[in-house]
């Protein structure tokens, strides 16, 4: 069946494997593997803005500061592997530990929040390490680069695109991450003392916006 998008290009939508007018394992081959620049464009770009690595920097400067550094390549491999799990076994994975997608993104909600909370008030919850070894994984690859709505928007994403244009748009984003893990200290110079805080205090605020918004969304199915 054909459905035609706001920007006017045709895209095919294949329906389950199991009807009879799609039994020919052909489908599954095509929905696998094809490949279509407009797919791999869009999905770049949407998880792009969800990942938001540009809204990100003042809060990983500060934690670079705190830590003494970060381990970019560690940062952006892990944080790579998370998504690509999910993209293959992302809510059997949650099913496996009993848990669903809103409980998911509730937790990581909650982790966003004070994450925010630090940087508009300048507090520090979470405990410095100067090894770097355990910030590596939380809070910089998850929640703040793979959080629960990259992983969320990743699994919503493969349901209407092929498999190779998801990795390469995951692959797209992780090169641009590595870059910009890699330039902290010179932006850092850039912004200046005064600046960086005013960009950490404004983007706290958004990060606290956006904790309350997941939370928001997803919380009422869990409350009984």
């Amino acid at each position: 069946m054909f459905h035609q998008s706001k920007a006017g290009n045709w895209f095919l939508f294949l329906r389950p494997l199991t009807t009879v007018e799609d039994g020919d394992p052909i489908f599954a081959e095509t929905r696998t593997m094809d490949f279509r620049l407009n797919d791999f464009v869009t999905v770049t770009f949407t998880l792009f803005a969800v990942i938001d690595i540009i809204g990100t920097i003042p809060i990983l400067i500060t934690m670079k500061s705190k830590m003494g550094g970060i381990r970019e390549a560690m940062v952006t491999l892990i944080s790579g592997a998370l998504m690509v799990l999910f993209l293959y076994l992302g809510e059997p994975f949650l099913n496996l530990l009993g848990l669903d997608v809103g409980s998911f993104a509730v937790g990581g909600s909650i982790v966003i929040f004070i994450l925010g909370l630090e940087m508009v008030l300048g507090t520090e919850f979470f405990k410095s390490e100067s090894n770097m070894r355990a910030a590596t994984v939380v809070p910089i690859a998850f929640p703040l680069i793979a959080g629960s709505g990259t992983l969320t928007t990743i699994i919503s994403l493969k349901a209407n695109y092929s498999q190779s244009v998801m990795l390469f748009a995951i692959l797209a984003n992780l090169i641009f991450i590595y870059v910009v893990l890699k330039s902290l200290r010179f932006i850092e110079r850039i912004l200046g003392p005064a600046g960086l805080i005013a960009v950490r205090k404004f983007f706290g605020v958004i990060l606290l916006a956006i904790a309350v918004k997941i939370f928001a969304t997803n919380a009422h199915g869990l409350i009984k």
